[in-house]
């Protein structure tokens, strides 16, 4: 099973989610067809957001690398970006029965009345499976591992209902779509907490400005283009030693920064390829559930959080926020991690976060710059074990003749990734279990019980407030 799951995700995700979305729409009353359309517009969506975010990484990579010499940085944490932690998740036992164990999970959710979301964002449910697959390598237990991944999913799906709504009136198009992502959820406390405390700030409300605001007021200053040209070729020039090699350096700079520019303009375009291939899936699971539950009017599809980040400011906090990752990795004490190939990830920080802060853009980039701080420490604290996991998943590949190089950590170095491994439900949960044992794990269980007990009440309520 292991065996056949495992050569299933190494197919990658724009080949599994092509085949899982049109078995998937076949099943739910679609005609093969139409399926088969859906299935191969998420494939596309995916290939063209990987290449875009390829693009970025492989762009930024040599001068990034170029600065870290000039000004001799040195960290010890090298950063294997998310296909790295997908590969750690799925090449494991966790990740091999992690989608069948999770379905399980969601519709004992659904007959419970603990949840509203049917989850089918399948190719994300690495994010449980990382979470399960370091708790198991570091604890040698595999139990410890589903137990790890069963919480986070419990944890996710409630905040995913308990986000729906500002989701759905934010962003267009995306009623009836929820985001199950827990690295996306993870940082809604982030975003509650620091939200409230700057609007108890006199005059904050003042600088209220969205990405269109920025346009109307910078002009083509405040445009997402614009921007990812100006940050680029700043980037460029920073990676030059000397005046003389500034000048040489100009047609590269002015390269780097169109390349910059396309990656801000190209991915609101892709995501819409997401949005029309999963429009139908969305709709027809929607009908089917409503046949098959009662009071599922209101039942809401969990959706990738790839719909929703060609947001303008998403783009706009993102990008800016990638010169100041890498500063913050430089001069925070105690960090060893600086991220380079896990820079792409910066954009599925904010999908959440935009309907807390009505997508204000220096509220955003506030929330983004605590949320990165930390993470930076969880991924240094994680290193360890996440070296030790990539390892552990790097000889079993290579033990079956087929080795896989995202997994192979450069000696000298340990490897982090910002994907999830910077997330706060990825910490708390791994130490919690890890580091507690059965006392912090008895309180995951308090904590993931109490959230799906007030999440009952609450769809409950609302069904007889409809119902009146």
């Amino acid at each position: 099973m292991e065996q056949v799951f495992s050569y299933i995700i190494g197919l990658g995700a724009a080949v599994m989610m092509p085949i899982l979305f049109t078995i998937l729409g076949v099943c739910i009353g679609i005609k093969f067809g139409k399926a088969l359309k859906s299935g191969l517009l998420v494939g596309v969506g995916f290939v063209g957001l990987s290449v875009v975010t390829a693009l970025l990484t492989s762009s930024l990579g040599d001068p990034l690398k170029k600065v870290t010499e000039i000004y001799g940085l040195s960290l010890q944490i090298f950063d294997m970006g998310w296909p790295a932690a997908a590969a750690v998740a799925y090449n494991t036992s966790v990740g091999a029965f992690i989608i069948p164990v999770c379905l399980g999970i969601n519709i004992l959710m659904l007959l419970t009345k603990t949840t509203k979301t049917v989850n089918i964002d399948l190719w994300n449910y690495w994010h449980f499976a990382f979470i399960g697959a370091v708790v198991y390598f570091a604890s040698g237990n595999i139990w410890w591992g589903f137990f790890a991944a069963i919480i986070c999913y419990i944890i996710t799906m409630v905040m995913a209902d308990l986000t729906c709504k500002q989701f759905q009136s934010y962003y267009d198009k995306m009623d009836g779509i929820s985001i199950p992502q827990p690295f996306c959820q993870g940082f809604v406390p982030f975003a509650l907490v620091i939200n409230k405390l700057l609007d108890k700030i006199p005059g904050f409300d003042k600088l209220n400005i969205d990405a269109e605001g920025m346009k109307r007021k910078f002009g083509i200053m405040g445009d997402p283009l614009f921007l990812g040209v100006i940050v680029g070729c700043g980037i460029g020039a920073l990676a030059c030693k000397n005046t003389d090699e500034l000048v040489d350096g100009i047609p590269y700079i002015l390269g780097l920064g169109i390349k910059m520019g396309a990656v801000m303009e190209l991915i609101p375009r892709i995501t819409s390829l997401f949005i029309e291939g999963l429009r139908p899936i969305s709709d027809a699971t929607r009908e089917l559930v409503a046949r098959k539950f009662k009071n599922s009017a209101n039942l809401n599809i969990g959706m990738s959080p790839a719909l929703v980040i060609g947001h303008p400011t998403t783009l706009v906090v993102s990008l800016l926020l990638i010169p100041v990752a890498l500063f913050l990795s430089v001069v925070l004490p105690g960090n060893q991690f600086l991220p380079l190939a896990s820079l792409a990830g910066m954009f599925y920080l904010f999908p959440a976060v935009l309907p807390i802060t009505k997508g204000n853009v220096l509220k955003s980039f506030i929330i983004g710059l605590v949320a990165l701080t930390i993470g930076l420490y969880f991924v240094t604290d994680l290193a360890p074990h996440f070296t030790q996991a990539a390892n552990d998943a790097y000889a079993a590949t290579v033990a079956k003749g087929s080795p896989d190089g995202a997994l192979k950590i450069p000696d000298g170095f340990q490897g982090g990734a910002l994907d999830f491994a910077s997330s706060l439900f990825s910490w708390l949960i791994f130490h919690a279990v890890y580091s507690f044992k059965w006392v912090g794990s008895g309180i995951l269980v308090l904590v993931a019980l109490g959230m799906a007990i007030y999440n009952r009440t609450r769809i409950i309520k609302e069904a007889k407030r409809q119902e009146i």
